[in-house]
């Protein structure tokens, strides 16, 4: 397989909000980020993704773009930005950007002059239509929860929105959209030197022609069968890339809402001259129901493994994965695939970031999950911030179909809030973050975990993560091995090799407290240990595999 240094690269998410406040106002900016970037080389991450930091409203946190290469104010200036980017390369980082070209902000000055008039040379930027019978033009719901149009009175026209009524679709078919969108990414690139960009729900940016209604399924309530992996996607990625990608050397992942391993295989594939790697959902699917993402399931392990495997073999030789347990828009991977309680977390945390940075592909640490940070105790919506779990609580609970105190549970278990609240830098008042009263509450569990105490703990979280990253640097395996699942069916145990050439390695986690015996194979008696997350100095025969332990094995 051909190396690349995106496949080889461990990257870091920064959401800019909570990460690090350098004045004071509760919200965190780009000098904050500056400021902690000997934090991040220390971890050992070789680049690092910002959610978006653009001029926006902040209706969707600032995926709402209303000027594409201006900064938003509460974050900083230009000047910060070059100073921080200029401080990740001194340090042999790379910087990657968030990209929202699906939508923009209701307030930027193409939708400003869109909505106008019917005439406006920038009205055929966004997707406008007539309403049927004084309703919507089409059944679609919007991602966020209602109808994915809103009507406009200065046109009486409809225009869509597949997020919040402030983010409105750009079209996609018009060239002129295309050449301004390519226009500014090259500039981030030339002008900014950024070294890639994470694109946001990348596969709705081509819509079914003639917008059909969709079928009235629970997948189409969101959007993603009316939307997702349209008919000129990779018509319009194919230009992308040799309009801007193919000039630089860049990192390119695209969020893929609906993707399947095939669609992925096109968007990622390596001769299709489109993507690097995409961000697939299907993992963090399994724990849904009739009603979303809003219900208590747990992720059941047997599902979790098939999907991750099936992603793994497919995709080997033929495209590339990105491997990710969360992010800014996931709960805590802790809370949601582990065990977040005081005696299993350091334990179950080592756990999980083993079984994932063993696989193939990139690994995306988010921001505090090297801290084993855990989902927050909201008591109250009004705790709430984010629009996605606000919306659904008034629109659940007012139609009677789950109660209010039902949802609270399910945005504790589930909610986006539980990734954004600000990081934990130490046990000093709201954890180190900002001087001033933060935007969103503070975790109460700050006093326990927070990077101080996790620098000063050679066993702590932070350090089995160095140590997992520095692993990826120096054994190829475990870039590029091949993968293959053993045990399919064990309820308690993921266990699978990795191989390449005449090297191969085996991989053991326990995703539950009990401990399970397991009989390592005789191909790998003798075998050294890799890495584990508890004192073991050997793994042979019939071994007690301990409650949320990782063993990796090595056998030359």
């Amino acid at each position: 397989m051909e190396r690349a240094w995106w496949k080889e690269a461990v990257v870091y998410q920064i959401y800019p909000r909570s990460f690090m406040d350098s004045n004071g106002d509760g919200i965190g900016d780009l000098n904050g980020i500056t400021s902690r970037l000997d934090y991040l080389k220390e971890l050992g991450v070789d680049v690092i993704w910002l959610s978006p930091i653009y001029q926006s409203p902040n209706d969707d946190n600032g995926y709402d773009i209303s000027d594409y290469q201006a900064i938003m104010q509460e974050f900083g200036t230009m000047e910060d930005f070059d100073r921080m980017i200029e401080g990740i390369h001194q340090r042999g980082m790379k910087l990657v950007m968030d990209l929202v070209v699906n939508h923009t902000s209701d307030e930027h000055p193409w939708f400003v002059e869109s909505r106008k008039d019917k005439e406006n040379p920038y009205r055929d930027f966004y997707i406008w239509r007539e309403g049927k019978d004084g309703k919507a033009p089409n059944n679609w719901g919007s991602y966020f929860s209602g109808s994915a149009w809103q009507y406009d009175e200065a046109t009486d026209m409809y225009y869509l929105h597949l997020f919040s009524k402030k983010q409105p679709d750009l079209n996609w078919e018009n060239s002129k959209v295309r050449e301004n969108v390519f226009s500014m990414m090259n500039w981030w690139c030339a002008e900014k030197g950024i070294d890639g960009f994470r694109m946001d729900v990348i596969s709705l940016i081509s819509k079914r022609p003639g917008l059909p209604d969709g079928p009235k399924t629970p997948e189409a309530l969101y959007g993603y069968a009316d939307c997702a992996n349209g008919p000129r996607v990779h018509e319009f990625l194919k230009e992308m890339n040799q309009e801007v990608l193919s000039k630089y050397d860049l990192m390119t992942v695209g969020e893929a809402a609906g993707v399947t391993i095939e669609e992925a295989k096109r968007y990622a594939g390596f001769n299709e001259n489109e993507l690097n790697m995409v961000f697939h959902f299907e993992h963090v699917g399994l724990d849904g129901g009739k009603h979303g993402k809003w219900t208590d399931k747990r992720v059941p392990l047997v599902e979790f493994k098939k999907v991750m495997s099936d992603w793994q073999t497919e995709l080997d030789g033929k495209a590339w994965n990105s491997l990710y347990l969360s992010n800014h828009d996931q709960p805590r991977s802790l809370s949601r695939f582990g065990d977040d309680s005081p005696q299993y977390r350091v334990v179950c945390a080592k756990m999980l970031g083993t079984c994932l940075h063993m696989m193939q592909g990139t690994p995306y640490v988010y921001q505090g999950e090297e801290l084993g940070m855990t989902n927050m105790p909201f008591a109250d919506i009004s705790e709430v911030k984010d629009l996605d779990s606000i919306n659904a609580y008034h629109e659940l609970s007012e139609a009677g179909l789950i109660s209010k105190e039902d949802m609270m549970c399910f945005i504790r278990l589930k909610g986006r809030d539980n990734a954004r609240t600000p990081m934990q830098w130490d046990d000093s008042e709201n954890a180190g973050f900002t001087t001033g009263t933060p935007w969103i509450g503070v975790n109460p569990n700050y006093k326990e975990i927070n990077a101080k105490a996790a620098l000063a703990d050679e066993n702590s979280i932070f350090h089995y993560y160095r140590k997992l990253i520095a692993l990826r640097k120096e054994t190829p395996i475990i870039v590029y091995g091949h993968y293959a699942l053993l045990e399919p069916d064990h309820e308690s145990l993921y266990v699978y090799t990795r191989s390449l050439e005449e090297q191969k390695m085996l991989v053991i986690c326990n995703f539950t407290k009990e401990p399970v015996d397991y009989v390592i194979p005789e191909e790998f008696s003798g075998a050294k240990i890799l890495i584990t997350n508890y004192d073991r100095d050997e793994a042979k025969g019939t071994i007690e595999v301990k409650a949320y332990e990782a063993i990796v094995l090595m056998k030359e």
